[in-house]
């Protein structure tokens, strides 16, 4: 069950820190008394919101991908600070371009930042934490249950930031040591921004999508639903709250029946969607690229249009009644 708990005067880590769900959720805990431990890619935009929340705050810049610098950078926080009661792996980027499309190197980059990210964060952070007794809060998203075409990378990592946070919440029950999960379903943020700027097809998908996963939430509703989970150890956030509806719904989602429905909007909306990407010719948003020290790989193009239809053709006849 989970337990009250006052942040005033805990020491929290957030990654992903810079911008976003991570900035904007430093703001409300340290205005309820946090200490915070500010590390993401941006150090002017990092120094800029240590300075604003005041001088008892630190910051470092920290690329998850790195483990040993994830080591050396929670060990610094840790003697800077005194230790460290709360973690919240927030670091995560999404990518453009379908399976068949996307460039492995940015496959592999959103997985190593999202999920593997998580797991160097929450590794080297959890003997600060066990001595505490403290929570560790990892940032998934509702993608973790209701996976979306072109975003497979995005969804598989967040997939499996979920699976890990569940058995690391078993792992440390014994420790007294709380893990919580967020599922955040569209926030108002650069990532979201990015793609829908870049992707036509992705902007016009959203706004067809079911009740909750066509809301947005703004930044601000967003961390303050994050900061209240904190306060109560949170197993599990949704934000909103009404994308508990879209996890009891995780069964059908990827059910048969919900794969008819979709297969002809599938069948118009992928091929689309692949357009949009290969005609930008990036595999990331703006956003991701400014701040990241890897270049871009490239999309690879679009099936031709003779393929297209063959699968199309394909598609219906499998779609046949024996």
């Amino acid at each position: 069950m989970s337990r009250s708990y006052d942040v005033d005067g805990k020491v929290v880590l957030i990654t992903g820190a810079a911008r976003g769900i991570g900035a904007q959720t430093a703001r409300v805990l340290a205005d309820r008394g946090a200490t915070l431990a500010l590390a993401g890619l941006e150090p002017d935009n990092l120094a800029a919101l240590a300075k604003e929340l005041g001088p008892q705050h630190v910051w470092h810049e920290l690329d998850v991908t790195d483990q040993a610098t994830t080591d050396r950078v929670v060990a610094e926080v840790a003697e800077q600070l005194g230790g460290i009661d709360i973690v919240v792996t927030n670091a995560g980027i999404a990518s453009y371009g379908t399976v068949r499309q996307i460039d492995p190197a940015a496959f592999q980059r959103v997985v190593d930042v999202n999920l593997t990210g998580m797991f160097r964060t929450a590794h080297a952070a959890l003997p600060h934490v066990i001595e505490r007794r403290g929570y560790v809060l990892v940032i998934a998203s509702l993608a973790a249950f209701s996976p979306l075409a072109g975003m497979a990378a995005y969804d598989a990592s967040k997939a499996g930031a979920e699976a890990f946070a569940l058995a690391m919440r078993q792992e440390l029950m014994h420790l007294g040591v709380d893990v919580g999960i967020c599922h955040p379903s569209w926030v108002d943020t650069d990532l979201v921004r990015d793609a829908e700027a870049d992707l036509p097809t992705f902007e016009a998908t959203r706004r067809k999508l079911p009740w909750p996963a066509n809301t947005t939430t703004s930044v601000e509703d967003c961390a303050t639903m994050i900061a209240d989970g904190i306060a109560k150890r949170a197993r599990r956030i949704y934000v909103p709250k009404s994308v508990v509806a879209a996890m009891l719904a995780r069964p059908l989602t990827g059910s048969g029946i919900a794969e008819r429905v979709m297969r002809r909007r599938l069948a118009e909306m992928v091929p689309r969607m692949e357009q949009d990407a290969a005609a930008l010719g990036r595999s990331h948003g703006s956003s991701t690229i400014r701040h990241s020290d890897s270049d871009d790989p490239p999309l690879r193009q679009p099936p031709s249009a003779t393929a297209t239809a063959t699968i199309r053709h394909l598609d219906r006849h499998l779609a046949r009644p024996e």
